[in-house]
């Protein structure tokens, strides 16, 4: 394994599990967590830890859920200035400051979210970015030097057929100056093309745009599609780390909106913490 490559590991405080990678925050202060629905305090069918606050869960258990997963990755001090987006499956990229903080952090009150985004970028320290999933790719992007910044994405297929992971990458190198070599890629638990059963149509569109990895047995692999959108923006393979589970083969441990319809969603965190 390369030095400072991204790495996993499942861990579980107070009841809420998160994939996440202590080797990067021991080293640069920057948390990347991807959490699971279990911990929470909502009742089904977005039992329960749910983070949604556009389905029709109670706003006061969404909330308690915020809080509790930034208690367990030990930024709960942070839940205020959380930061969340109206997602609209397009091509929106938010980047944000200091003045952005608390947008969409509590699901009645408070600022409303950011408008219509699918990508938040930041370089602020101290400033936690929040999207949300039910099947849809989860990806954060990570650059340590030489001043830190992250992205959290959310791609859908419509964001994945248009390249949006790529212009993400490419957003956040223009942020950071860094080149698209040094970005580190954390994507989070999706639905998988042993589940992913699309129409003829949309799968042609993918292998037209994509090739053939885009195509399993006449499913589309949306991760696939991803990996291939963030290589062909100059990301390197060994910069890459996935959960590999598929979201609607495992709707015990995850929200699938493909499985279940009416659910909840887990999320994607990453925040720059202050060092030393």
């Amino acid at each position: 394994m390369v030095p400072g490559s991204p790495v996993f590991e499942r861990v579980t405080s107070d009841g809420i599990v998160v994939h996440t990678d202590p080797g990067l925050r021991a080293r640069s202060g920057i948390i990347v967590a991807f959490s699971e629905r279990a911990g929470g305090q909502s009742e089904a069918p977005y039992d329960s830890l749910n983070l949604a606050a556009h389905v029709l869960d109670d706003p006061v258990d969404v909330d308690a859920n915020r809080a509790a997963l930034l208690r367990a990755l030990g930024i709960g001090h942070l839940s205020g200035a959380l930061v969340t987006a109206q997602q609209t499956h397009g091509q929106g990229i938010a980047l944000l400051g200091r003045s952005d903080e608390g947008r969409g952090a509590l699901s009645s009150a408070g600022l409303p979210p950011v408008p219509a985004t699918d990508v938040l970028l930041t370089r602020e320290r101290e400033l936690p970015l929040l999207l949300l999933y039910a099947d849809c790719v989860p990806v954060v992007l990570v650059v340590e030097h030489p001043e830190p910044a992250i992205a959290v994405v959310h791609a859908g297929w419509r964001g994945a057929l248009t390249s949006l992971p790529a212009t993400s990458v490419h957003a956040i190198c223009m942020q950071s100056g860094c080149d698209p070599a040094a970005v580190r890629v954390y994507i989070g638990p999706h639905i998988g093309s042993c589940c992913y059963q699309v129409d003829d149509d949309l799968l042609s569109q993918f292998t037209g745009e994509f090739g053939t990895i885009a195509a399993v047995g006449g499913h589309l692999d949306l991760g696939a599609v991803v990996l291939s959108s963030l290589m062909s923006a100059g990301v390197r393979p060994e910069h890459v780390a996935s959960v590999s589970e598929c979201t609607m083969d495992h709707v015990d441990r995850f929200f699938s909106y493909r499985a279940s319809g009416a659910t909840g969603r887990h999320g994607a965190v990453a925040v720059i913490t202050k060092v030393g």
